[in-house]
Order: structure tokens, then C-alpha cells, then sequence
């Protein structure tokens, strides 16, 4: 076989180019700092000073955002910034942080001592932000709408026991009962996920996730929908009645700036002042002094997927998508994605570090493109054409899907580029019939109990976006979510870890840290918590200072 002529050494100079060039920008693309609408607002400066710490009401804070919402209806957000936006807009029940509940909704949860049934009992005077009182109607009426199979939400799964769904019922205004088919650890954690819908928004409505109520939401969140200009921001202002309390800021506004360049840029001219930052830019934006840059872990997996939806018919054998594996070099890959292993751990499970029952002793295809060859061969497929859909504008994305393609090229394999807007992206990789990809790089955040990944790796699991289905793993997603005894359970997510490495699903790489950049003159960072995903678990404690 004739040897490429570009060597790995080569393209991981031309990667470090490239993202040398991203962190320079172009100062001809930066927004223009006079323009003053909602979807670019800054917060008042202080005189020079006389800057306190203290709380003051008022003023506004811009998030960073990489692309339009999907849909802002808790039933059905599944991308970051849809997710993102929600969490402002609808409250949920109650978190979870460091092993201990935060009640949000709800005033406490109790269960039996058979664990068949559990109660849980609202806070009274809760509204929604149209004033209507938000009752035990309303939650009994949410999980009525996530198990009904006609408005599919991927949340549906969660509240399947057994394949029996989980019964809810009001006994009064604030009190619901909840009655399972069998006992399951998995219960409480599948409530985290749990934002309710107004009842009388949506009970006339057949499609939940096309209806016109959620061009303008309502919710319980701290903040109510006030304003969305497609393409430039999604504005929510301070909803004075919220029963955590009066939020600080009057605006909360998410600018969508699809380009991590444009968007450092304004960051640094301060039209921006929260966004998430590539591992590369940390330097840059510390060096300005005006942020506090806040690395943390969301229990998030970074990943290559293999779409065996696709009509590439090679995809759909293990050995092929072994044997692509065995063509990556993790630590290079980890380098190049997150400089430091300060933001990153090897990861070699599907689940993340912080799942209960987690291990990374599974089989893991390390580096051996010899042997990627091999098994290529013994498979009969030769002369391989993947397509790698790639979100413009990422530098992270775009570094790796060049390592990959190269690595790839070197075993004989051919990789086309597929470069598109982010909002494309997004919309192309949750199209649950889609065939015209193969690769993909992304990642999840699936919370501390493993059921959740049921979704992912069951064979109708709602958000089964590798098209992956082995009824043995099918069989164990069903006996984890309902066995009590911890050891046994262990067991069963062992087996699961194992089956899903070696059926290479997927090629995990990196558990990652998520690395924020909160501008200094806004406080109530620890209050708000930083979370998974949503960035603030609660956006009414931040306060400029």
C-alpha cells in the first residue's frame, strides 16, 4: 500500500495552525459594541472605583449561546441550548447536588417501605408566569403527556418500569402519588429530569412539540419569556412572583453567535458576559482579567459515533467500528482537544465518571493501525467512504475531525467533511431517520444513576442516535433499572459497559471539565451552582455586584 505522503507529525502541525489562527480572530467580525438591542446588552459599568460586592437589583447578563433553540419545551429539550434556555423558563421539581436534594417545585419526597409507591408534595401559592396557580393537576398531567406515545418525547423511557409505566395521580392540589410496577432505585433520578407543562396551555393540544405555545412559553422558572429574534438572541425578563424569590437581574438574554471567534472577541469587548470556553482560549481570556474562568465537571463523555443508521453497510459490523478504533490514538487525541489533562481524563466505558457502578476496566481498542488494517481485511471492505458531519465555528470539532480524517486516510479509509452551522448540526443529528452521515463528534451528561442510559443504548431508546440494538443489553437495561440489591446491580452495569465496548458503539475518548467564563462584575456564582449542561442550576441568585 503506497504511504501518504502527509505524516501524523504533519497534520497535527497544520491542527495547531489552524487553531493559532482561530484564537487570533478576525477583528473585522467582531459585533458592533454601539448597537443597542435586547440581544446585545450590556450591564451597567461601575465608576471607577466604587465597584462593590454586595447584591444590587437590576441590570442585565448576556449568556453565550451557539445556535437557535430547538424547541423550548421541557418534554422535548434535549441539546444544550435549548436545555439551557429552559431551565430559566421552567423550574423543576427538585436536584440533586453532592448526594443531597435541592426542592425547586416540590416541599419534600417520601416513599413506602416496599418503595412501590412514593409522595410527593408541592410548595403552595405556586404559579406560573400568567398568574394561574400551578397545582398537582399540572404535574399529573405532564407525566400523563411523557408516557403518551403519541407526543413522543425521549422522556418516556425514564417513567417505563418493566416496560409498565409508572402511574401518577392527585390525592390534592399540592400532594401526587406515584405508584410503581415494581420497585426501582432508578425512580428519584428519573424525577430530576421533570419540569412540568401548564395544563391549561397544552391540554387542548394534539403535538405537544409543534404547538404554538411554545413560540411564546410559559413556565415557573425565575425568569418568563419576554422576546426571540431568530438568528440573534432569546430575551427572558425577571418573573417578580418565582417561589425561590425575587430574581436580582430585570434580563437574562442568550446571544446566539455561532462562530467561537466572534464570540471570544465580544466576549473581550464585553457585549458578552458568560460563555463557555475552549480549553485554547482559557490563556486569552484569563490574561484580560475581566473574567472569572471556572473549570468544572459536568460528568460529560466526549466521543466519536458511528451511525449504523447510515447506508454505508460496513458501519453496521462490530469489527469494522472495532477496527476504526484501533486506528485513533487516544492521548494525541486528548492533547489536541483539551491542551491539558487538567480539562480531560481517558475514557474508555460509555458511562461517566460520576454514574454509580462506572468502570473503565472494559475492553478499550487501543492504537494499532496495523491491526486496524487487518480486521479491515478479514472483514472484506476496502475502499471505505465515510461522511463526518462537523459545526463550523467549533475549533475543537474542526482540530478533530482533521486527526481523524488523516488517521483514518492512513489505514485506507477515506473521510469527507461535512461542515455546516451548528443549528444545522444539531437538527441533522437528532433526525432519528437520518442516512446520509457516519461520524460524528459529541458528547452527553446523563446524571448519577445509569438507567439514563437505557435512552441511549436500548434499541428504542428516544435518543438511540447510533442506531445501536443488542437485545442481551436491552434485557440488562430492564433488570437494572428494577433490582434493589446494590452488588447485583453492579453486576448488571458492569455487563453493560463491557457489552457496549466491545460491540464498539462508539469510540469514547475523554471525560471532560467544562470550562466557563463568567465576567467579574457579576456575583452569586456559588449560589446559583454551576451545573451540567444548563451552565446555573438557578439564575435568580446571580446579582451584579
Amino acid at each position: 500500500m503506497r504511504k501518504s505522503k502527509y505524516t501524523t507529525l504533519t497534520i497535527l502541525t497544520l491542527i495547531v495552525m489552524l487553531l493559532l489562527a482561530a484564537c487570533s480572530g478576525n477583528q473585522s467580525s467582531t459585533p458592533n459594541s454601539g448597537q443597542t438591542d435586547p440581544g446585545k446588552a450590556v450591564p451597567e459599568k461601575p465608576s471607577e472605583g466604587t465597584e462593590s460586592t454586595e447584591p444590587k437589583a437590576g441590570g442585565s447578563i448576556v449568556i453565550t449561546v451557539a445556535s437557535d433553540p430547538l424547541v423550548i419545551n421541557p418534554l422535548y429539550t434535549n441539546d444544550r441550548v435549548s436545555l439551557t434556555i429552559s431551565q430559566a423558563l421552567f423550574a423543576p421539581l427538585y436536584q440533586v447536588n453532592n448526594g443531597e436534594k435541592t426542592f425547586y417545585l416540590a416541599d419534600n419526597l417520601t416513599h413506602s417501605e416496599d418503595y412501590l409507591s412514593y409522595t410527593l408534595t408541592l410548595k403552595s401559592g405556586l404559579t406560573w408566569h400568567d398568574g394561574q396557580p400551578l397545582t398537582a393537576d399540572d404535574v399529573v398531567f405532564t407525566i400523563e403527556k411523557i408516557l403518551d406515545e403519541s407526543q413522543h418525547t425521549s422522556k418516556r423511557s425514564s417513567l417505563l418500569i418493566n416496560n409498565q409505566p409508572v402511574q401518577a395521580s392527585k390525592t390534592n392540589d399540592t400532594t401526587i402519588e406515584f405508584k410503581l410496577p415494581q420497585p426501582s432505585p432508578a425512580f428519584e433520578s428519573a424525577l430530576l429530569s421533570i419540569r412540568p407543562i401548564p395544563k391549561h396551555i397544552f391540554e387542548n393540544e394534539a403535538d405537544l412539540e409543534k404547538s404554538p405555545a411554545n413560540n411564546a412559553p410559559v413556565g415557573s422558572g425565575p425568569f418568563k419569556f419576554k422576546e426571540y429574534k431568530t438568528g440573534e438572541y432569546f430575551a427572558v425578563e425577571r418573573f417578580d412572583n418565582y417561589f425561590g424569590g425575587k430574581p436580582y437581574l430585570d434580563t437574562v438574554i442568550y446571544r446566539i453567535v455561532k462562530d467561537t471567534n466572534t464570540a471570544n472577541l465580544a466576549l473581550q469587548n464585553g457585549e458578552l458576559n458568560v460563555k463557555y470556553l475552549d480549553a485554547q482560549d482559557v490563556p486569552t481570556i484569563e490574561a484580560s482579567g475581566k473574567f472569572d474562568v471556572q473549570p468544572y465537571s459536568e460528568g460529560r463523555l466526549a466521543y466519536l459515533a458511528f451511525n449504523q443508521n447510515s447506508e454505508v453497510e460496513a458501519l453496521k459490523k462490530k469489527e469494522v467500528r472495532q477496527a476504526l478504533s484501533h486506528a485513533l490514538n487516544q492521548e494525541e487525541l486528548i492533547q489536541l482537544s483539551y491542551v491539558s489533562t487538567e480539562y480531560a481524563d481517558p475514557a474508555k466505558s460509555a458511562l461517566t465518571q460520576d454514574v454509580l457502578f462506572h468502570t473503565n476496566d472494559v475492553q478499550f481498542n487501543d492504537y494499532d493501525p496495523e491491526k486496524a488494517k487487518q480486521m479491515l481485511s478479514e472483514a472484506g471492505v476496502s475502499g471505505l467512504k465515510l461522511r463526518f458531519i462537523v459545526q463550523s465555528g467549533n475549533k475543537s470539532q474542526e482540530a478533530q475531525s482533521l486527526y481523524i480524517q488523516q488517521k483514518f486516510k492512513e489505514i485506507g479509509v477515506e473521510v469527507e467533511l461535512q461542515n455546516m452551522d451548528s443549528s444545522a448540526w444539531v437538527a441533522k443529528f437528532v433526525e432519528p431517520n437520518a442516512k446520509d452521515f457516519e461520524l460524528v463528534i459529541t458528547g452527553y451528561i446523563m446524571g448519577y444513576d445509569p438507567s439514563a442510559y437505557y435512552n441511549l443504548y436500548t434499541t428504542t431508546g428516544g435518543s438511540n442516535y447510533t442506531h445501536y440494538s443488542n437485545p442481551r443489553v436491552d434485557e440488562l437495561f430492564e433488570q437494572g433499572a428494577a433490582e434493589i440489591d446494590p452488588a447485583k446491580r453492579g453486576n448488571i452495569y458492569k455487563e453493560i459497559q463491557e457489552i457496549i465496548a466491545q460491540d464498539a458503539v462508539i469510540y469514547p475518548f475523554a471525560y471532560t471539565k467544562t470550562i466557563v467564563a463568567v465576567d467579574k462584575r457579576y456575583g452569586g456564582l456559588d449560589e446559583a451552582v454551576l451545573k451540567p449542561v444548563v451552565i446555573f442550576e438557578d439564575l435568580s441568585k446571580i446579582y451584579l455586584k
